[in-house]
């Protein structure tokens, strides 16, 4: 519900503008916000006020109102001071605070039912019953963004990307863990894998600015209905695991973008290894040297074309060709020959995999 500080920040701007006192205190006499600690102390008379029937009262040369939520008292604001017309300025007041309410307990019932959204905790009646209640569309088009910051539990990034979203968008900023902030995006008929990559962009350079660093995003298919939202959701979050194994120079990843590593992220670790001892027969590729693996990298990244990559890595055709029979006598793979170059290529990135998910093990 609405924060203490959110009414405090309230109450101080409506003072500046009207010049008198106020005090929000909660049903139990307990104070939540107040611009003069001479108000405080007013417990006995706002117990006595919420069980009177009145809607408010002029109380010790202060006016007293009930704020309601749903018809039940959540707060009494108190007026008082030298300024004028307290009744007129106090009811005003009230209203506010009591607007607050509604459009902070709107906005968590929404927070809440996106999060149950992401989290698959909702029956499919639940989803369009609670969708039409909220009044939240659930034909339009929506993609899940996952966002993973360092020092994401020090610092408040899910405030930074509501700030930044701002509050009269389409888009919901919630979180479901303390690790990484979820936006759910809606796009219009026309916008695509684009303008995600935009938004991913801004998200990543506003964190920045916040100095916040090391910032990945990562996000899921374009879904068409509310209900496979969830979808979205765990294909961004597999995408920021596999974009941190495959792709870790890259800090914006989408799921589609996967490709293989998609498959080997979803392998178990001994078929993974019976799998490169059957390729490299015992031998470990680390155990290559630099100049095997840059000439490796370099074949590959030029679709193995023999000239190309001699021209780029500064060296004779004949010595590139010498080192890929050398390659191939100790592992017998071609890398000139599409298939095994395929296999080679799949071992390295399975070995990658291998390490990665190791490196959890201590």
């Amino acid at each position: 519900m609405i924060s203490n500080q959110i009414l405090q920040n309230t109450i101080e701007g409506l003072k500046s503008i009207s010049r008198v006192e106020f005090s929000v205190i909660d049903t139990d006499g307990k104070v939540a916000a107040t611009t003069s600690d001479q108000m405080t102390d007013c417990e006995k008379a706002v117990l006595e006020f919420v069980k009177s029937p009145a809607d408010s009262q002029e109380i010790q040369g202060c006016q007293f109102f009930k704020v309601y939520d749903e018809q039940q008292v959540e707060y009494i604001l108190v007026a008082g001071g030298a300024g004028e017309d307290l009744y007129m300025v106090g009811k005003m007041v009230a209203f506010q605070i009591q607007s607050l309410l509604v459009a902070y307990k709107e906005r968590f019932d929404k927070d809440n039912f996106i999060k149950n959204l992401l989290l698959d905790n909702l029956l499919l009646v639940d989803i369009y019953s609670r969708s039409k209640k909220l009044h939240i569309p659930i034909d339009v088009k929506r993609v899940a963004i996952v966002v993973e910051a360092e020092n994401s539990k020090d610092i408040n990034v899910l405030e930074i990307i509501r700030n930044y979203k701002g509050s009269g968008g389409r888009d919901f900023v919630t979180a479901v863990d303390e690790n990484n902030v979820i936006v759910v995006k809606e796009l219009s008929d026309n916008e695509g894998n684009k303008e995600i990559d935009a938004d991913a962009a801004g998200i990543v350079a506003c964190l920045e600015k916040e100095g916040i660093c090391n910032v990945h995003v990562a996000y899921g298919t374009i879904v068409g209905e509310i209900k496979e939202v969830s979808r979205s959701y765990k294909e961004a979050k597999m995408a920021l695991d596999v974009g941190r194994i495959f792709f870790s120079e890259r800090n914006i990843i989408a799921y589609s973008e996967l490709g293989i590593g998609r498959l080997i992220y979803q392998l178990p670790i001994p078929l993974c290894k019976m799998f490169i001892r059957e390729i490299f027969d015992g031998k470990n590729p680390d155990d290559f040297d630099e100049e095997t693996l840059t000439t490796i990298n370099k074949f590959f990244e030029n679709s193995l074309n023999v000239s190309e990559t001699s021209r780029q890595l500064f060296i004779h055709r004949n010595t590139l060709v010498y080192r890929l029979d050398k390659l191939q006598k100790s592992t017998g793979l071609d890398l000139r020959v599409f298939e095994d170059a395929i296999t080679f290529k799949i071992a390295l990135m399975v070995v990658k995999y291998m390490k990665y998910m190791e490196s959890f093990e201590y």
